[in-house]
């Protein structure tokens, strides 16, 4: 016990040295506004800032850099509750539930769920990284690429499963995305792979254009073409009730765990740990609640999740070295950039820094809430502005937003049309967020069974050979199973 106080005692004292508490207010500031600006994100600014990192001491840097990652979970859910675009990958399974309550005049309860449920989501996994981080060694370890591909598979089936429509079509949407996701150039051969002889596809398709135009200009086009478009009613109180804050709290504390122990495994996600939040609310709901429709469960838990999982993820870099995404890569950079090497080294020789960083998310949480509730308001006011006067505005801040992140017209002409893909799909009823989701999924999915299948000689068993890997595929089965058995049971009903 005096062990644990002594820690938390150093680990405060460093968060809290002014220079420190300065920059991680900077950084989680920064992090809510790539996380609201459409096309802008965490990697994209945590990279600009790198070489800031030269002329700062080690401790203001991580957290600065740490701050921006957390917080823009935090910004993603704005644009995605109030104009169904998502920042993050993350936001796409917020999106639904929390852009259905702005539709129905509720998007300021919506914002202040999304906000408090992520509090509740790093408070819990703040703790969890510094009392785990140790202990993880024989976990990380264990988890190799075959047990990533099969998180991959389980997240995929999840995501089909809680998407509307027929699971005929959202299995067909998702191999969309994931072919779209592969375009590019093969890292194995080194050869290009439908990219149509395009130069400018050769390094694939950005996140960015698709999601936008997927979702947010495919909302926009609709507001323009149609009297009941992407209208938002703005009344009523901007604060959560009782009712919704007893609604949420639960499924908030399940997403919190379920995205924290998520985050710490080499090759989870934010986007992983939202949608298994999600898939967990809906399965123990069963048929008591409408979800998609606005339910208060369906933002709390991604959002408590996707928060959770962006902060026990540090644990695979501070306790082995291992990067489990881009914006832990460019975390590692930083780091040797400083002069300290991540991994068991830094855990041993220096634990005021891995001390400060954790209690420094505790702080920047509180900060976060501090920055964004008393904003719940504004955002809520500017929705009273009648949609088609807001539509031409924000379609040029996203084309913008676009074209700043690789100066690329190409980016803005795809984000054009995408947008036509998506209110397409908008005007046939049919659900693009498996689309979304196996465009991220599809190439950590090849990466991961492509190792495994290299350190297994071509043997396709080892992803049923390996105990975790044969459980995780068995859990894609039964979610895909219960998908059928859901979909059957809603189609007897009506």
């Amino acid at each position: 016990m005096t062990t644990m106080l002594d820690s938390l005692v150093t680990g405060f004292t460093v968060a809290l040295d002014p220079t420190n508490l300065l920059f991680c207010t900077i950084g989680v500031s920064l992090g809510t506004l790539v996380g609201v600006l459409p096309g802008l994100g965490p990697v994209t600014t945590m990279a600009l800032l790198l070489p800031a990192v030269f002329h700062l001491p080690a401790e203001a840097a991580l957290m600065m850099l740490s701050g921006i990652y957390y917080g823009a979970q935090y910004g993603s859910s704005t644009t995605a509750i109030l104009l169904r675009i998502p920042g993050e990958a993350s936001g796409v399974v917020t999106m639904r539930d929390g852009h259905a309550m702005a539709q129905q005049g509720r998007a300021g309860p919506a914002l202040g769920i999304a906000a408090l449920a992520s509090l509740v989501g790093g408070l819990i996994a703040a703790p969890v990284l510094a009392l785990l981080l140790r202990p993880l060694a024989s976990l990380a370890i264990a988890f190799g690429p075959a047990e990533t591909a099969a998180l991959v598979l389980l997240g995929a089936a999840a995501a089909v499963a809680m998407s509307s429509g027929s699971l005929l079509t959202g299995w067909g949407m998702l191999i969309a995305g994931a072919v779209l996701g592969l375009v590019g150039t093969d890292l194995a051969g080194g050869l290009p792979r439908f990219t149509f002889g395009l130069l400018e596809l050769s390094g694939g398709i950005s996140f960015a254009p698709l999601a936008v135009g997927i979702f947010g200009f495919a909302e926009l086009i609709r507001a323009l073409t149609t009297d009941t478009g992407a209208r938002i009613r703005a009344h009523g109180s901007v604060w959560p009730s009782r009712a919704d804050l007893r609604d949420g709290s639960l499924p908030a504390l399940r997403g919190s765990l379920v995205g924290s122990l998520i985050g710490i495994v080499p090759g989870g996600s934010t986007l992983l740990a939202a949608l298994a939040a999600y898939s967990l609310e809906k399965g123990i709901s069963g048929r008591r609640l409408d979800f998609g429709s606005g339910v208060v469960a369906g933002v709390a838990a991604p959002e408590a999740a996707n928060n959770a999982a962006a902060q026990t993820a540090f644990a695979p870099l501070l306790a082995f070295g291992l990067p489990s995404n881009a914006i832990m890569a460019v975390m590692a950079g930083a780091m040797l950039m400083i002069g300290i090497a991540p991994g068991p080294s830094v855990v041993a020789t220096r634990p005021e820094i891995i001390l400060g960083l954790v209690a420094s998310m505790l702080i920047g949480n509180l900060i976060l809430v501090a920055l964004n509730l008393p904003l719940v308001g504004i955002w809520t006011a500017v929705l009273r502005i009648p949609m088609k006067l807001l539509v031409p505005p924000i379609m040029v801040v996203c084309c913008v937003g676009i074209w700043s992140i690789n100066g690329s017209v190409f980016d803005v002409w795809l984000l054009l049309g995408f947008g036509l893909v998506g209110w397409l799909l908008l005007c046939v009823d049919v659900d693009p967020t498996p689309l979304l989701l196996g465009f991220v999924l599809a190439p950590i999915f090849e990466e991961a069974a492509r190792r495994a299948l290299v350190q297994a000689y071509g043997d396709w068993w080892v992803f049923l050979n390996r105990p975790w890997s044969a459980g995780l595929l068995a859990a894609a089965v039964l979610a895909t199973l219960l998908g059928i058995w859901h979909a059957n049971r809603k189609g007897r009903a009506t």
